[in-house]
């Protein structure tokens, strides 16, 4: 656990009581704030089925996850129904040419595959009653399973999504005739736009009240808050004057007082015509000082458009 070194913070400066997190050092672990945006939490204390929501953990998977768990879903059901055709008996078939256990299997395992699609070839057929009631259950399976895929599928493309990245780091640099702490966002989706966009910034950090370590957070206020269209990059900055509970730290201050900016930015996205939040954090080691951020953007060639180049939204210098 960090502890403090530094002078006591103004006592005139208001707190942000309504940050959702608590001020007692020991109960946390690690940053309260993911830089993907997630909080770094693990819920426990009731049963998993409980805590756990298929629909939602499957609309917010990555894509790669979410297509390997439909592939290994529908790989299993099959070998299922497979395992289950074995058991009642290929005689119950019409239509099979296999004559190894290999070549059997292999049979009946696509045979429950176009079942399951509903697509049925033909040349294998059900003929027994047994074969018969598994392959409608089976089917009716199939298009049940199908509907919920879709669902899930047109949810994940159709969920409001921000595409706004951040700078990998803050920096803490000269700014006007002070310091200021800054960072970068961009929106970086073709055609896709936020209009009315704004962002809250705010500070945890430990300060020692008596002899005891407590966490206190204070709203961070910025040169602008608010820009009414989110098309370029945007270099956001908390000026740190006198009224600023960073006034006066030092680089070691930092680390000693376990600083964590956290952000938030939401706005208008036409296009899902919905409202939409990013979030992410810096601590200490994502924190520069004493740089500047190079410039992301330049007139092209013709001189009649602006370049922004997204792969210069981290890049700084040291002063």
């Amino acid at each position: 656990m960090a502890t403090t070194t530094r002078k006591p913070i103004n006592p005139g400066l208001k707190t942000n009581n309504d940050t959702g997190f608590g001020n007692n050092v020991s109960s946390y672990g690690g940053r309260f704030i993911n830089r993907d945006g997630s909080y770094n939490l693990r819920k426990q204390g009731l049963p998993f089925l409980q805590r756990f929501s298929i629909f939602h953990t499957m609309l917010n998977m990555p894509a790669w996850k979410f297509m390997a768990i439909m592939v290994a879903t529908f790989i299993l059901a099959n070998l299922v129904f497979t395992a289950i055709y074995l058991l009642v008996g290929l005689s119950g078939f019409t239509g099979m040419i296999g004559t190894t256990s290999w070549q059997k299997f292999r049979e009946v395992f696509f045979f429950s595959t176009e079942t399951f699609t509903t697509v049925g070839y033909g040349r294998v057929n059900p003929v027994g009653s047994g074969v018969n009631f598994v392959a409608a259950i089976e089917a009716m399976s199939g298009w049940a399973s199908f509907a919920v895929i879709t669902g899930l599928i047109y949810g994940r493309f159709a969920k409001p999504k921000s595409h706004i990245a951040f700078s990998d780091y803050a920096l803490v640099a000269p700014y006007r005739d002070k310091t200021g702490l800054m960072f970068r966002i961009v929106s970086f989706k073709d055609n896709h736009n936020l209009s009315d966009a704004e962002i809250k910034v705010n500070l945890a950090l430990q300060v020692l009240e008596g002899n005891e370590l407590r966490y206190k957070f204070y709203e961070l206020g910025l040169e602008r808050s608010k820009v009414d269209t989110l098309m370029m990059n945007w270099t956001v900055v908390h000026p740190i004057d006198e009224n600023s509970p960073l006034f006066g730290m030092m680089d070691e201050d930092y680390r000693t007082s376990d600083v964590e900016i956290y952000v938030q930015v939401k706005g208008f996205d036409d296009v899902y015509s919905a409202t939409v939040v990013r979030r992410t954090s810096y601590i200490y080691d994502e924190i520069k000082f004493n740089a500047r951020f190079a410039p992301m953007f330049h007139e092209s060639e013709d001189g009649k458009t602006t370049i922004v180049e997204l792969d210069k939204l981290s890049h700084f210098k040291q002063l």
